[in-house]
């Protein structure tokens, strides 16, 4: 795992500014502390930090074909590498080393822009071709690495790893971008392909961008997308012993490493299938870690305790403090944009932890999206089978006055708190999704900003991100289309943006089998009904499952990777609350009405109402605003672990 950055001039062939694109590098030592290694030429500027895993003694990059016409720096694993090298050695390449790397520089060769879809693994790149006069940037299917990008107005492209190496670039305008306030506010974090800077991009899963010097630029070109097509007539007893065959071949392939190996066991089930996947296929005990909380209420641990134990891994839990909130501005440094999913906090502990032992940590993400077990797939069903009762024109003004109507309960018991469902039955169901995973709905975000900014947003709504996915390339089936929805949007912009970030602050490398997309093809042919199936989620999951894991792990209450934000702002962090959101900072942006900020603290800080994540989101953004938008990126303090 590493940081690349870099420039390219893409009128002419300028010489790099080299002292610059060293700086660029050195903000993101934190990703690859073991060496450094750089390239230039005229017009070309490329930089690498390396965190060693597979050939340690010749891996450096950056890395060149036979004649050095050819160079890459890249980010991330090709973990069907050994199988590319026959082939492309069948086709006159010659390697010098026994690096992944290596395969891509060669795959171009031979395969040009196409070589990305014969990549299987997590990955993100820039190549120089000097032949070609062509720079290459690509990221991978589930954008599991990030890559950020922008074009000066002098003809400069920028890209790195993180977008503190883009922000080191004196001539990048900071202004923001103001849909991706309206983005952040509605999903807490800035989803794909924009940043809050206006200036500054993401490159998009599955996406490529091929740039000749002197030619336009052009738009980035998807090379993959995942298709639902639910048409397999597997057997339920067949499709269990196929989905361990192939969780058991995508979990081997991530165990390839020249470093010590283990796995985040939370006592979940899907990194609970990883461990057992791992403990079959080695002859040492697994490296497992997990994280405990002092309160009750948020702690797994002893559910991890009955895996390890039936495994016999070597097992490793530290406690964390419920208070442990100290990390506000870190993460604000971490992440570069504004990002309010709190599960940062004990991700960047778990990561803290594993590093200690380990230096690749095999993790369960993504098994909610791919076989349907987050709850509010089960509640969407539920409104979907409503929502096919009365057309929208009937379903919008009658169940949209009684969402109006209805009081947000946020102390009465469930059942009683009927007004998202009725808000949710008033929509079509992309829209009912958006409502249902938005950090603050629509009423809320119009009551948060102040008329100006409203004007300034001109109607944009930020429903429009999953509208744009749906439209290109949503299936028809309703589970699958919001687990489509969050493929595009919750997984990358969310969990692979905290994971990343939280591993790489600690020089540690994150593969998860189940984001493995020959897996998740396979898993998109079986018919919902396997994963979502009497209101249980990750039913054929669980099925196959069986013989492997505890009743106790495979049947509980899913209880997430959460902390007690509601106490903080009433506690603890109570005047923080107050300083951050009612201070001049926020204020001065111009973004957000006074009124509704304070509506928000007292009526929190009174019990009235839980606005935790509304509150969160603010404070994050108030940090965001103190840490990175008017600051010079510096890098990063690299932990005592590393």
């Amino acid at each position: 795992m590493c940081g690349i950055a870099g420039t390219f001039d893409t009128r002419g062939r300028r010489e790099p500014e080299r002292d610059l694109i060293a700086r660029m590098a050195e903000v993101q030592h934190h990703r690859g502390p073991d060496e450094g290694g750089f390239h230039f030429e005229p017009g070309v500027g490329l930089a690498h930090r390396r965190l060693s895993i597979i050939d340690l003694s010749t891996g450096q990059q950056p890395l060149f074909n036979e004649d050095g016409t050819v160079a890459v720096v890249f980010n991330g694993e090709i973990y069907n590498f050994q199988e590319l090298v026959p082939e492309l050695q069948a086709l006159g390449h010659v390697f010098h080393t026994h690096s992944d790397t290596e395969v891509i520089v060669h795959a171009w060769e031979s395969w040009g822009e196409g070589c990305v879809q014969r990549f299987r693994g997590m990955f993100a790149f820039a190549l120089w071709d000097r032949n070609r006069e062509t720079f290459f940037l690509a990221r991978d299917r589930f954008g599991v690495k990030p890559l950020f990008y922008a074009l000066l107005g002098d003809g400069t492209l920028l890209f790195g790893s993180e977008l503190k190496a883009l922000l080191v670039h004196p001539d990048l305008p900071r202004d923001l971008e103001p849909q991706c306030v309206e983005d952040y506010f509605a999903l807490g974090y800035v989803p794909e392909p924009r940043t809050i800077f206006k200036a500054a991009l993401k490159l998009e899963p599955g996406h490529s961008l091929c740039i000749r010097r002197g030619a336009p630029m052009p738009a980035p070109r998807e090379y993959w997308d995942l298709k639902f097509c639910l048409d397999s007539r597997l057997s339920e007893a067949d499709a269990c012993v196929e989905l361990i065959e192939r969780l058991r071949e995508s979990t081997r392939i991530r165990m390839i490493s020249e470093v010590p190996l283990g796995a985040f066991l939370s006592g979940g089930v899907d990194s609970s299938a990883v461990v057992a996947m791992m403990a079959g296929l080695s002859a040492e005990p697994v490296n497992t870690c997990s994280i405990g909380f002092d309160d009750p209420a948020f702690n797994e641990v002893e559910f991890a305790a009955l895996v390890a134990e039936r495994y016999r891994t070597d097992h490793h839990v530290e406690q964390v403090a419920s208070d442990d909130f100290g990390l506000i501005d870190d993460l604000a440094r971490l992440y570069d944009e504004p990002y309010a999913d709190s599960s940062a906090i004990p991700t960047y502990r778990v990561c803290q932890l594993a590093r200690k032992r380990v230096t690749v940590a095999l993790s369960g993400d993504c098994g909610d999206e791919a076989l349907a077990g987050y709850r509010r797939y089960r509640l969407h069903m539920m409104e979907e089978r409503g929502r096919a009762l009365l057309p929208l024109g009937v379903r919008r003004p009658l169940f949209g006055l009684l969402g109006q109507l209805y009081p947000k309960l946020d102390w009465a018991p469930r059942v009683f708190r009927a007004k998202t469902t009725f808000e949710g039955l008033a929509r079509d169901s992309v829209a009912a999704y958006f409502h249902t995973v938005s950090l603050l709905r629509d009423a809320q975000r119009q009551s948060l900003f102040n008329p100006r900014f409203r004007a300034e947003l001109a109607g944009y709504n930020a429903v429009e991100v999953f509208r744009r996915h749906a439209a290109q390339g949503g299936p028809e089936d309703p589970l699958a289309l919001i687990q489509y929805l969050d493929f595009k949007t919750y997984l990358v912009g969310d969990i692979n943006t905290k994971v990343d970030r939280a591993s790489m602050a600690h020089s540690l490398e994150v593969r998860a089998p189940l984001m493995d997309y020959q897996l998740i093809e396979w898993l998109s042919t079986l018919p919902s009904a396997m994963k979502l199936q009497g209101g249980q989620g990750k039913h054929i999951f669980k099925k196959a499952l069986e013989p492997y894991l505890p009743n106790d792990v495979l049947y509980r209450p899913k209880m997430g990777f959460a902390v007690p934000l509601a106490r903080w702002f009433r506690g603890p962090l109570r005047q923080r609350v107050r300083d951050s959101l009612l201070g001049e900072r926020l204020l001065d942006t111009g973004l957000f009405n006074r009124a509704y900020l304070k509506h928000l603290v007292d009526d929190h800080q009174s019990g009235i109402s839980d606005y935790s994540a509304s509150i969160w989101s603010l404070l994050m953004f108030d940090s965001f605003l103190a840490n990175v938008a008017d600051q010079v990126p510096r890098p990063l303090s690299v932990p005592e672990a590393a």
